[in-house]
């Protein structure tokens, strides 16, 4: 199963993950709206299930789909299948630097959101 970004990318957006994607399966919206968050996106049928974005991600919000925690699937995989059935409204993510978070910021992300 693919991998999925969760809200946990949400407004935070570092694309770590993206350059170590040897598919370039990684998506944006091209306008950010309520149906369309500003996060990172991984399509379902590029992505070929490596596992080699999870570990670069360091918002913690990337999980193999099995292993999604059960507060974001509800959401979050249904979101991330919108980078395929709607593609026009989406862009292939570039790298953009960003420092990385602290282990304060991550714990706080993750509380925001429920976990």
């Amino acid at each position: 199963m693919t991998y999925i970004v969760t809200r946990l990318c949400r407004e935070k957006t570092d694309t770590s993950c993206v350059t170590v994607c040897p598919v370039d399966c990684f998506y944006v919206p091209k306008e950010v709206s309520d149906k369309l968050p500003n996060q990172l996106y991984i399509s379902a049928a590029e992505c070929i299930d490596c596992g080699a974005c999870e570990p670069e991600c360091p918002w913690e919000a990337i999980f193999e789909g099995d292993a999604v925690p059960d507060l974001f699937k509800e959401e979050d995989y249904p979101l991330n299948l919108l980078s395929d059935d709607d593609r026009d409204s989406f862009e292939t993510a570039t790298n953009s630097e960003k420092p990385r978070p602290s282990t304060d910021e991550i714990a706080a992300n993750k509380k925001t959101w429920g976990m």
